[in-house]
């Protein structure tokens, strides 16, 4: 029988004990080695200086060199391995942040991601410090914190939706896998990144004349054959005009040959250089995803991306590689003296440009494989971390919204009041009354954010949730701007219209707060319901949060399509309490004079009404 399975924590530090262990064993064999060097650089000094001053012979110095450059090799080693396993540990430290719920003070924030002309991004908290993408983001590579973001920014479609929950699910519990994929990952962010490799692959190939491509090696052969030949006539001491003039002319051939070609060849081999390092990093995350079958169909199709003319791509770098390492040779003594004579450097510049031509339009490919790896490992292991967190149903048409015993993905379940929401054709509107502090804002947020989860393809934190393929629009969170020169009531109604813009193309769930809180009560009365009407005749729904008991007439107006809700307080020994519960009806107690009173703010309400 096999032996239960063990729970996210158990898991996780079982692994950081193994991790702190190797990385314990690494950093004391790390340190021995470094002794070793050192001694062995004292005594082959000492046997160099004994040498030169006693006249021994320098064949000495032949055992402890090359001690010392074994000892260097795997002193490299060794610290490539310290170096990977201070990441797993910190990778592993991070994961149990997680789940201690102290994940706010590290992690990538998204903070690039924002945009302040989103329909929902700011509202919801999806970018930025304590952030939904801080939460779940565990990509280690610019374009798979890219895609998650995308995925947080845009809802995907219902099929789309469907595809990811089958491949989050078979990730979930792949910890090895995904471990490597955000060690792997790590190496690859610090280079040129992503954006570089994919558009020097997609770049035009610079052409060279088929007749140089035939021509190259043949006159390279010849003239290794002429250099050998010129070699053994040396070393036999004869002599042969015929030759030395046969290797002249073809000399000479050669550089008439390349000398028009010198700036295409010099534009290759400079531009190379750091996708090629890209790619060898990105090789390793490529042949770590090559090694894995996969049974969910978004998972199979990734991996069939990834094999460019039969060849895993792991393959095809791997041949340009070779081609790179045959490159950079050229800063040998020998090569200095030869290679120019062998077009060297001609002959691998068409060599990349033709590896290119078959597979640098792969490479946007590639990335863009890892990236939708990354980002699905990224919600996997939010899965894996949160199992009772739930797949969402995903409804065929309509807009609806079906949440039981909701919370906040954000807050940690010991702090979550949890609610229900039932939203659709038949209730297309809630009105939420209730004071400030109440928890109007954090039933949108809630609502908003699950939707988020539930459309990027990952669980919600609900005991169940249906929602439909919609859009989201959101008025939660507007601020004025100065640079722009626009008020708060003007960013707000922006907003707004372009809201009923998303609704006129598509169910929306739309989410307002404080309606219209920036101008007088009267346009405000008359311009919420203008507002609300308007979203409401074109079959959007949503939740209107509101402390201004007269707005919570518009749900009246709109007959049996729209309904009041609110949340309580109470004011004890001058302390406001909340239950955080939702309640059916309108607010029917207000205790804003007397906490004014409680923090000792008194307020004449004679003379204010005067």
């Amino acid at each position: 029988m096999d032996p239960a399975p063990r729970s996210p924590r158990s898991e996780y530090e079982a692994r950081l004990a193994a991790r702190r262990d190797s990385l314990a064993s690494a950093e004391a064999g790390h340190q021995r080695l470094g002794t070793f060097r050192l001694l062995t650089a004292l005594v082959t000094a000492g046997i160099l200086w004994l040498a030169l001053s006693q006249h021994l012979s320098l064949a000495y110095l032949g055992i402890p060199a090359a001690i010392f450059i074994a000892l260097v090799v795997a002193h490299s080693r060794l610290d490539r391995i310290r170096k990977a396993a201070q990441r797993a540990v910190d990778y592993y430290t991070r994961a149990i942040s997680r789940l201690d719920d102290k994940w706010t003070d590290s992690g990538e924030t998204g903070e690039r991601f924002r945009d302040a002309a989103h329909p929902y991004a700011d509202d919801l908290d999806l970018f930025g410090q304590a952030s939904l993408f801080q939460l779940l983001n565990t990509a280690r590579t610019t374009a798979g914190e890219s895609t998650l973001a995308q995925w947080l920014s845009a809802p995907a479609t219902r099929d789309e939706v469907l595809l990811r929950q089958g491949a989050i699910d078979e990730l979930r519990s792949r910890l090895d896998l995904r471990e490597d994929l955000a060690l792997l990952g790590q190496d690859f962010r610090v280079t040129g990144g992503p954006g570089a490799l994919a558009q020097w692959g997609a770049a035009p190939v610079i052409q060279f004349p088929s007749w140089i491509r035939i021509m190259a090696p043949a006159l390279a052969f010849i003239t290794l054959c002429l250099l050998i030949t010129l070699f053994v006539l040396f070393v036999t001491g004869q002599h042969d005009v015929r030759v030395r003039i046969a290797f002249v002319v073809v000399a000479s051939i050669e550089g008439l040959l390349v000398l028009p070609l010198r700036e295409r060849i010099a534009q290759v081999v400079l531009a190379v250089g750091q996708p090629g390092h890209d790619l060898a990093l990105l090789a390793k995350v490529l042949k770590r995803l090559e090694a894995e079958t996969f049974s969910s169909p978004k998972l199979s199709t990734l991996r069939t991306r990834l094999d460019v003319a039969g060849q895993p791509a792991s393959h095809r770098i791997a041949q340009l590689q070779r081609f790179i390492e045959l490159l950079d040779s050229r800063d040998h003594a020998v090569m200095k003296l030869v290679g120019p004579l062998l077009l060297w450097t001609t002959q691998l510049a068409m060599a990349i440009e033709s590896w290119r031509a078959v597979s640098g339009a792969g490479i946007g490919g590639w990335v863009a494989a890892v990236g939708e790896m990354e980002a699905l490992s990224s919600l996997a292991c939010y899965a894996y971390e949160h199992p009772d967190d739930p797949f969402p149903n995903i409804a065929p048409a309509g807009a609806v919204f079906e949440g039981k015993a909701m919370a906040h993905p954000l807050l940690p379940n010991s702090r979550s009041i949890r609610n229900d929401l039932y939203l659709s054709h038949a209730m297309q509107l809630i009105v939420v009354s209730g004071s400030n502090m109440s928890g109007k804002s954090t039933l949108l947020r809630t609502t908003g954010v699950n939707t988020v989860l539930a459309l990027a393809g990952a669980p919600v934190r609900a005991e169940s949730l249906t929602v439909s393929d919609l859009q989201l629009g959101a008025s939660i969170r507007i601020n004025d701007s100065l640079q722009a020169g626009a008020s708060r009531f003007y960013a707000e109604i922006t907003r707004l219209r372009d809201i009923l813009a998303l609704a006129d193309k598509g169910p929306v769930l739309f989410l307002l707060d404080e309606l219209l809180n920036g101008t007088n009560s009267h346009d405000r009365r008359i311009g919420a319901e203008g507002v609300v009407r308007g979203l409401v005749r074109r079959d959007a729904i949503g939740l209107v949060t509101t402390h201004d008991l007269a707005l919570a007439a518009i749900a009246d107006s709109l007959g049996s399509n729209a309904d009041n809700k609110h949340f309580e307080d109470h004011l004890e020994n001058g302390v406001m309490t909340f239950d955080y519960r939702i309640q059916p009806g309108v607010v029917e107690k207000s205790n804003a004079l007397e906490l004014m009173r409680a923090v000792g703010l008194n307020v004449d309400v004679d003379v204010a009404l005067t």
